[in-house]
C-alpha cells in the first residue's frame, strides 16, 4: 500500500516584504517519520483555496503551530494588542477546511495553533495571553535560544479516565512542553476533553462523535518526537487512521 498523504497548511510569511508560504520544517519531518506519510503542503489562499479539491487528495491533515494568532474576531474575543502576529490568509484556508474534513471523516491532527484552530472552528474561545488569567501559569517558553530548553518537559499533563492518550499510554499522567500564550477559554461543544495542565487548561482533546481520528494537542509533539513515548503514541494513532483511509479509497 502506497504511504498516506498527509496535507500540512501553510502560514503565510513574509520574507524581504514579500508573502511566502511555509510549514516548519519539524511539523514535515513528523509527518514523514512519525506518522509515516508523505508530506503535501496545502496554501493558504483564503476563499481560493480549492478545498474540495484537497479532500481528494490528502489521507490526513496536519494542523501545525505557528508564531501568528487566530485573530480574535473569529471567536468573537477582544481586538489583539497592537503588534501581535496574525495570518489571516490561513485563519481564511484552515477553519472552513477544519469544516470539511470532519464531514469526511479525513484523519485531523492540530498541534499548538492547529488545536486552537480546530477549536475555534467549532465554535470554542481562546484565551489571547493566558499568564494573565488569574489561576493560570505562565506557559510561555523559557528565555532562552537553546531549543532543547526551549521544547523542554515542562509541565504536567493529567488524563482523563477515558482518554485516548490514556488508553495508548496506560499512564494517568505524562511530562508535555510548553510554548504557547493562547490557550481554551471555552472548549468547543463537540470536544472532548483528554488532558490538562495542573492548572486546570485544556491541553489535549478529541472531538465528539468523529467519523474518524481528530485530535488536537496544544504542547508539540513534533520536536523530536522519536525520543518521545507521548509523541510516537499520538503520530502513530493518526498515522494507523490515515493509512485506514489511504486502504479504504485504494480498495
Amino acid at each position: 500500500m502506497q504511504q498516506p498523504i498527509i496535507g500540512i497548511p501553510c502560514d503565510v510569511k513574509l520574507v524581504s516584504g514579500l508573502p511566502f508560504h511555509a510549514v516548519g520544517e519539524k511539523y514535515i519531518a513528523a509527518a514523514a517519520g512519525g506518522v509515516g506519510g508523505i508530506p503535501v503542503l496545502i496554501p493558504s489562499l483564503g476563499d481560493a483555496a480549492p478545498l474540495r479539491e484537497y479532500l481528494k487528495l490528502v489521507d490526513g491533515v496536519l494542523l501545525p503551530g505557528s508564531l501568528s494568532n487566530v485573530e480574535p474576531h473569529r471567536y468573537g474575543g477582544e481586538a489583539s494588542r497592537q503588534g501581535t502576529l496574525h495570518d489571516p490568509a490561513r485563519d481564511a484556508t484552515t477553519l472552513p477546511f477544519i469544516d470539511l474534513l470532519l464531514q469526511e471523516g479525513i484523519p485531523l491532527l492540530g498541534i499548538c495553533r492547529g488545536f486552537q484552530e480546530i477549536n475555534v472552528a467549532l465554535g470554542g474561545e481562546l484565551f489571547q495571553h493566558v499568564q494573565e488569567e488569574p489561576g493560570f501559569r505562565d506557559h510561555r517558553e523559557p528565555d532562552t535560544q537553546n531549543l532543547d530548553e526551549m521544547y523542554g518537559l515542562a509541565h504536567a499533563l493529567h488524563l482523563q479516565p477515558d482518554s485516548l492518550l490514556k488508553s495508548w499510554l496506560g499512564q494517568d499522567e505524562v511530562k508535555v512542553n510548553s510554548l504557547h500564550q493562547q490557550g481554551i477559554k471555552r472548549l468547543a461543544d463537540r470536544l472532548i476533553a483528554e488532558g490538562v495542565a495542573d492548572d486546570g487548561l485544556v491541553e489535549a482533546y478529541r472531538v465528539r462523535d468523529a467519523k474518524g481520528f481528530a485530535y488536537g494537542a496544544q504542547w508539540h509533539p513534533e520536536w523530536k518526537y522519536w525520543e518521545n513515548p507521548v509523541s510516537m503514541a499520538i503520530f502513530n494513532a493518526f498515522g494507523d487512521a490515515c493509512r485506514a483511509r489511504r486502504a479504504s479509497r485504494q480498495g
